[in-house]
């Protein structure tokens, strides 16, 4: 029976009062009440809040296929297991179990809930993420860079409401209410007039509690986001932003703060349930995370993160020395974070020792838990709306073909886009291309052999295909130089991206090898750069395909926007769909290429 508007006041009660405590800065790994000496003094002026957080859910409300929706986990006799995770009808139940018999819970998100999504949601706008994210009580989460895909007028629509601008509402008698919850946009402003894009933060308050979040994405997405989708505003740091409005929600009476931030860390270990705190306080985990933790003003309590896609929870001391958490929770819904705070009603702050599980600790989401029955209607009723457009066979594949889930620096997948992009633009009159290169973050899922519906096992539909390549960025063909060529390949591995390389995708013909045991541009060996098996030539002009990303200078390929005589082209997933199209059917699936055309050396 649904429970009635009365019955859900009462409910979204309970789960603020429990995000209050949670914003005060208890994160995935927040401290146990009475860890410390000092407990039995305040046991009757304390209450222990439950904050759940998550984190990059990418509109995936069916379970992610192939790798993309799995996690590894660590056993008790060493060995490691693969256990499949994710999706909206099981990350609502997960949630929903684990807030029984806690009534303060909270739960936050640390951005990207929508872009990069699947067809099921990206199709719609990313609408009915929205609405799946309020049916399983999300409480507040940051805004990421995926977020801005669309632009800033898609993103307030998103909070605000209403039916798009362009394709309408959907369905007759139903429009669109927007998000339940509040986007936190602390570091993003309007380049005129300087004030946030959307609210800064939040306080939640229930029964004498306050709680603050703070919200901000990383500095860096301009970089990473197309230039269109973040015009006329600006991304200011972290830490200057965060330790700002804790200030101003200091002065305000809030003495608990959680900053939820879209930046992450690189984890020791790939395993969700490693330990981030071996041999020493966050010795687990690295990347920009690790900095931010360290100079974020230690009036916050605790940082629950994102961007990477990694599972951490791990403690990072403050600036004054105390213990804080930072955790993330992998992504897709594949994770969530169960994490145990303190509050103390007399200074109204939380209560920060040590750090240990039980009492925080990332959980899976896995698939062999009943189905929370909602989500199943909601997404019954999206794909309804999508099957004209999903369910269409575009391929046949043979095995597997991994992209996202590849562990090496060139995925098979990625060579099958490349050469996708490569072969919709080689042509005279379709802008002459003679080499091809994909961004490997623009690489969104795996190609799965077992079938995802009713279409059969390797049968490739739109959806599937959608999933693999969102973004529908248009491919550019641009003039570059040799010389700029091999600037753009030594990027990868230098400049913003040394110390998290991003490793090109590259069409067939063009062959080089990448030395890892040195150090920065080094990394790309110059002389073994050639296409079709000739030197490549630091004089010679070349026509390259890219998408616009891309040619935009995206993800730190600055050299890429000195690309001349641009040619416009199809979309890079109308390339994709049309070669696997193309060069497979039935009887002669497409089989994985090998993926050897980038020699690496370790």
């Amino acid at each position: 029976m649904p429970a009635t508007p009365q019955r859900r006041r009462t409910v979204r009660r309970l789960t603020i009062g429990a995000a209050v405590l949670a914003a005060a800065g208890l994160t995935a790994t927040a401290l146990p009440a009475g860890a410390d000496t000092g407990h039995a003094a305040r046991a009757g002026r304390t209450v222990d809040v439950q904050l759940l957080s998550f984190n990059d859910f990418h509109g995936n409300l069916e379970p992610p296929q192939g790798s993309s929706g799995t996690v590894e986990e660590s056993r008790p006799d060493g060995s490691k297991k693969s256990v499949a995770a994710g999706g909206a009808e099981y990350l609502a139940q997960s949630l929903r179990t684990a807030r029984k018999g806690h009534p303060y819970s909270v739960t936050a998100a640390a951005g990207d809930m929508v872009g990069a999504s699947p067809l099921l949601s990206g199709l719609f706008h990313d609408e009915p993420t929205i609405e799946a994210m309020n049916k399983l009580g999300l409480d507040v989460t940051s805004v990421g860079n995926h977020e801005f895909d669309e632009g800033r007028d898609e993103l307030t629509r998103l909070q605000k409401g209403g039916c798009h601008p362009k394709d309408g509402c959907y369905e007759k008698g139903r429009k669109f209410r927007g998000a339940g919850f509040p986007y936190l946009t602390a570091n993003v402003t309007d380049e005129k007039s300087g004030k946030p894009l959307l609210k800064p933060y939040t306080v939640w308050k229930h029964k004498g509690v306050k709680i603050g979040f703070i919200g901000v994405t990383l500095e860096g997405t301009p970089d990473i986001v197309n230039a269109d989708g973040v015009k006329g505003l600006k991304f200011h740091d972290e830490v200057e932003t965060i330790n700002k409005y804790a200030k101003v929600l200091n002065k305000q009476g809030v003495k608990s703060i959680v900053a939820l931030i879209h930046e992450g860390g690189l984890p020791a270990s790939t395993s969700y349930n490693y330990d981030c705190d071996s041999p020493g306080p966050g010795d687990g985990i690295s990347g920009p995370i690790t900095d931010i933790a360290k100079h974020v003003t230690p009036k916050v309590d605790a940082l629950v993160t994102g961007h990477t896609h990694q599972a951490y929870s791990c403690t990072v001391p403050d600036p004054s020395g105390r213990p804080r958490t930072v955790t993330s929770a992998a992504s897709y819904g594949k994770l969530y974070t169960d994490t145990t705070l303190t509050y103390d009603r007399r200074t109204r702050d939380i209560v920060r020792t040590t750090v240990k599980a039980p009492h925080a600790a990332n959980h899976v989401v896995d698939r062999t838990q009943p189905k929370a029955a909602d989500m199943t209607s909601l997404i019954a009723r999206w794909n309804k709306l999508a099957a004209p457009v999903a369910g269409r066979p575009v391929g046949h594949i043979s095995a597997d073909i991994a992209g996202r889930g590849s562990a090496a620096p060139e995925s098979p997948l990625g060579d099958v886009i490349s050469d996708a992009q490569l072969e919709a633009t080689k042509a005279d009159g379709k802008g002459g291309a003679q080499l091809a290169l994909m961004n490997p973050g623009g690489v969104r899922s795996d190609l799965a052999f077992k079938a995802s519906g009713s279409e059969g096992d390797g049968v490739v539909t739109y959806g599937e295909a959608f999933t693999v390549q969102p973004f529908t960025n248009m491919l550019n063909v641009v003039d570059l130089t040799g010389a700029q060529l091999l600037a753009g390949l030594q990027q990868q591995v230098s400049g913003p991206n040394e110390a998290s390389p991003k490793i090109l995708q590259v069409s067939a013909g063009l062959t080089y090898t990448l030395d890892m045991t040195k150090s920065g541009a080094a990394r790309v060996v110059k002389d073994s750069v050639k296409l079709d098996g000739a030197a490549l030539d630091p004089a010679k002009t070349y026509r390259v395909a890219m998408n616009e990303f891309l040619a935009g200078g995206g993800d730190g390929f600055a050299a890429f926007k000195d690309g001349r005589n641009k040619y416009v082209g199809p979309s890079d997933l109308d390339a994709f769909t049309g070669y696997l199209t193309a060069h497979s059917s039935a009887d002669k699936p497409l089989t994985p290429p090998k993926a050897d055309r980038i020699t690496v050396v370790k």
